[in-house]
C-alpha cells in the first residue's frame, strides 16, 4: 500500500484517497477536517481498517494519527471500543466557552499593549483573507482563518501560559465552533463581530477589543447551544 507524501484538498462530495507528503501531519490534518466537517460525527468509532482503505494508508501511521487526535481531545480511546470521536455534552461546551471567553477578553487587553505593528498587520491580512473566503462561500477555509485569528490574538498577548490554555480549548471546540457558522444569518453575524475585532485591535483599544471578544464568545454559545 502506498504511503502519503502529499495531500490535495478533498474533492467536493466527501473524503477520498490522499495522494503522497509528510505522512503524520497529512493524516492528522485530514482526519481533523473530517471531524470538523461532520464526515466523522461525534460517537463514531474509528475503524483503522476501513479508514486505511478509504484514505489509502496502512494501519500503523493511521493509528499514530488517531493517538495524536486523542491528545488534542477530539478523539477518545475507549476500552473495548477503540478510538471514538469525542462527544461533548452541552454543559461541557458551555463550560469550555466560558473559560475561553475569559481568556480571550484578557488576551485582547494584553495584545493591545504588547503587540507589534507587524503582528497587528498580520492579523489584518488573515482577516481580509477570511472575508474573501466568506464572500466565496468557502466555509472550511473561512473557519480555519477564523481560528488562526483567535490564535494570533492570544499569541500577541505575550503571555505563553494564556496562549497554551487557549490552544487546548480551541482545539477541543473545533467541531462546535464550525457548526456555529451554519446558516447565512449566523455566519454574517460572526463576520460582523470580526470586523469590530480587527478595528479595535488596530486602534489598540483595550476595553473595546476585550468587550467584542467576550460578546463574540457569548454569541458563539447562543449559535451552537441548540446543536449540542
Amino acid at each position: 500500500m502506498n504511503e502519503i507524501t502529499s495531500l490535495e484538498r478533498r474533492p467536493e462530495g466527501g473524503p477520498g484517497p490522499i495522494r503522497r507528503t509528510a505522512l503524520h501531519d497529512t493524516l492528522v490534518s485530514h482526519l481533523r477536517d473530517m471531524i470538523i466537517e461532520g464526515d466523522l460525527p461525534p460517537g463514531t468509532r474509528l475503524h483503522e481498517g476501513q479508514l486505511g482503505e478509504q484514505l489509502g494508508v496502512s494501519r500503523t501511521p493511521l493509528r499514530e494519527a488517531i493517538k495524536y487526535l486523542a491528545s488534542e481531545g477530539l478523539v477518545e480511546l475507549v476500552p473495548s471500543r477503540g478510538a471514538v470521536v469525542k462527544r461533548f455534552s452541552a454543559k461541557d461546551v458551555q463550560d469550555m466557552l466560558t473559560v475561553l471567553r475569559s481568556l480571550e477578553e484578557l488576551a485582547g487587553r494584553l495584545a493591545c499593549e504588547a503587540a507589534s505593528d507587524v503582528g497587528i498587520a498580520e492579523v489584518r491580512a488573515l482577516h481580509d483573507e477570511m472575508v474573501r473566503r466568506y464572500e466565496a462561500g468557502d466555509r472550511l477555509q473561512y473557519y480555519k482563518l477564523n481560528q488562526q485569528i483567535h490564535t494570533a490574538i492570544a499569541q500577541l498577548s505575550g503571555n505563553a501560559a494564556l496562549a497554551d490554555m487557549h490552544g487546548i480549548l480551541q482545539t477541543r471546540l473545533k467541531r462546535i465552533r464550525f457548526i456555529g457558522h451554519e446558516g447565512p444569518e449566523k455566519w454574517a453575524a460572526a463576520v460582523a463581530e470580526h470586523e469590530e475585532m480587527i478595528a479595535a485591535l488596530e486602534a489598540r483599544d483595550q476595553a473595546r477589543l476585550s468587550e467584542v471578544l467576550g460578546r463574540h464568545l457569548t454569541k458563539a454559545w447562543e449559535r451552537v447551544r441548540d446543536s449540542v
